[in-house]
């Protein structure tokens, strides 16, 4: 079947409104409970993270062919799954651009000519699914167009195509796209006229006549960090700089100029100032003296005051002169010690120690203020908050047996408000017992738990929020039940050849926590005659 290409190519309809399953410390009102059991649904539903569903239908699949030939991630709704379910894939979708150099005509003629910009630029699409929430794409290319042209295969979705010229004093520019299957969609870029530009000449220093003895790079930004000019270098020598902004923005009254380490060596701060375009920049943009590196020792334990080993350590926040500095990383030997280098904080101010230890330990993220003096210091023991314990039931699809065995994935996929999100990576946190019980220790944030059976039984997932607190007491999940599966098989092909080891993953689209968001239901690879077998809930 070859998926439908226009009407259905709007965010299905049919979004679950119901809350998602949050963490359960009280029995809800029954008017807000999520289901628990397929039980609980009605004919041919089954319970989903948002509720009970049809598990046939509103589903979207994306399927990857083979990015090395240019055939990048497809999204398509399959309104009814069938058990046989081939799938049809269009050709690449691809942005045909052309780019074309402005030309102010004489005063007496009026107006702006055109010629086919042929020299080297660099290509970036930044976007995401159209059909699949949260689901981030982006593609490079280097190239030089043909008479102005060019082709940049992509994923299905929206982007945002930014094109950089190699010559620094052509300014970037952006156009929007919008790729369905197979689309081959034109976007005309125009680069301003040579004098529709304008130069912002500047110096950056130290301290009144000190320079920085490192690589440095400038570039102009709007109000919203969208860029004016390209990111150009910092003459070392003499800390001169030369930026091209579009004329309009040399007319208004203030925009932005970052300086940002060009190095590997993190010991300058990036620091942005506001100037004035429209006059010259007698001052040079100062960072100030941010003193020499300085080492931070300590040592990290746990809530039961054991050291704690293979943490990792960082320091980050304002140093002197205003720069935002990011510092190494460092790790916690066998003894819950660390050494780190760090500039010293703003005289009168801290750095935010972040410590993420391992996964699947209590001690958990800790975020602190520390002193860091001009010459070093050595902090006492840092205790780690204590990870919030999160435990739950699994059934078997009778609701009656514990499921055993099923393993527990967890990935953070957004932030509580005042906590960092912890790193991702979704590690196996855990396994159930033999009575379906599964316990684990997380960091506060938002979610996605995937709960992965040993047999043919399909993945379950769940999104669940982890609030901070000194609360000892286990966060419970409301007890759930496994899902019985059906096989869904088919072959990938273009309509005239079969895609070999073609990618392929099966979503449902649901409303959690009041965002559209995608649950993952299974997950497969066509084999070399592009054949593929999923396994889908079913009642």
């Amino acid at each position: 079947m070859r998926p439908p290409r226009r009407a259905s190519w709007a965010l299905l309809g049919v979004l679950a409104a119901a809350a998602g399953c949050a963490l359960l410390e009280d029995e809800p009102d029954p008017s807000t409970l999520v289901c628990r059991t397929d039980a609980e649904c009605g004919a041919n539903e089954v319970c989903f993270p948002d509720g009970c569903g049809d598990p046939g239908r509103d589903i979207v699949v994306e399927v990857t062919p083979n990015p090395e030939e240019g055939l990048h991630a497809q999204d398509f709704p399959v309104p009814d799954l069938r058990p046989e379910q081939d799938l049809t894939l269009f050709g690449p979708a691809r942005v045909l651009g052309r780019v074309v150099r402005a030309t102010s005509l004489p005063e007496a003629d009026g107006g702006v000519a055109t010629r086919p910009y042929s020299e080297p630029l660099h290509l970036r699409a930044t976007g995401q699914s159209a059909l699949l929430p949260g689901v981030a794409r982006q593609y490079d290319a280097t190239l030089v167009p043909i008479n102005g042209t060019w082709a940049l295969p992509v994923g299905t979705g929206d982007y945002t195509v930014t094109l950089t010229a190699a010559d620094a004093e052509v300014p970037p520019v952006r156009g929007l796209s919008h790729l369905e299957p197979g689309a081959e969609v034109p976007l005309e870029l125009v680069l301003p006229a040579p004098d529709a530009v304008a130069p912002l000449r500047g110096r950056v220093v130290r301290q009144g006549d000190v320079l920085v003895d490192s690589p440095l790079e400038v570039q102009a930004l709007d109000a919203d960090l969208t860029p004016l000019s390209q990111r150009v270098p910092v003459v070392r020598g003499s800390g001169d700089f030369t930026l091209v902004i579009p004329a309009e923005a040399a007319q208004r009254s203030a925009i932005l100029v970052r300086v940002t380490s060009a190095g590997s060596t993190p010991w300058v701060p990036q620091k942005t100032f506001t100037v004035d375009p429209r006059a010259p920049l007698t001052e040079p943009l100062e960072l100030g003296d941010t003193g020499d590196p300085v080492r931070l020792t300590g040592r990290v334990v746990g809530p039961d005051g054991r050291p704690v080993p293979g943490a990792t350590v960082a320091l980050r926040g304002e140093v002197a002169g205003g720069g935002t500095f990011h510092g190494p990383l460092a790790t916690t030997g066998t003894d819950g010690r660390f050494g780190v280098d760090t500039l010293p904080a703003v005289p009168g101010g801290t750095l935010q120690l972040v410590v993420v230890p391992p996964s699947g330990l209590a001690a958990g993220l800790t975020v602190l203020p520390v002193e860091v003096p001009a010459t070093g210091a050595t902090l006492p023991d840092i205790v780690c908050a204590t990870r919030r314990v999160v435990s739950g039931d699994i059934l078997l699809p009778d609701s009656t047996e514990a499921a055993a065995g099923v393993r527990v994935v967890a990935e953070p996929i957004d932030e509580v408000p005042g906590w960092p999100r912890p790193p991702g990576g979704g590690e196996a946190l855990g396994t159930t017992n033999d009575q379906g019980t599964f316990v684990l220790s997380l960091d506060p944030a938002v979610y996605r738990v995937d709960f992965l059976p040993p047999d043919t039984r399909p993945r379950v997932s769940r999104v669940i929020t982890v609030l901070p607190g000194d609360d000892t007491e286990p966060q419970e999940l409301a007890t759930f039940s496994l899902q019985k599966g059906r096989t869904v098989t088919g072959r990938v092909t273009d309509g005239a050849r079969a895609l070999p080891y073609a990618s392929i993953r099966f979503y449902r689209v649901v409303t959690l926590e009041g965002r559209p968001t995608t649950v993952l239901l299974a997950q497969t690879v066509s084999d070399h005659q592009g054949r593929y077998t999923a396994l889908i809930p079913v009642r």
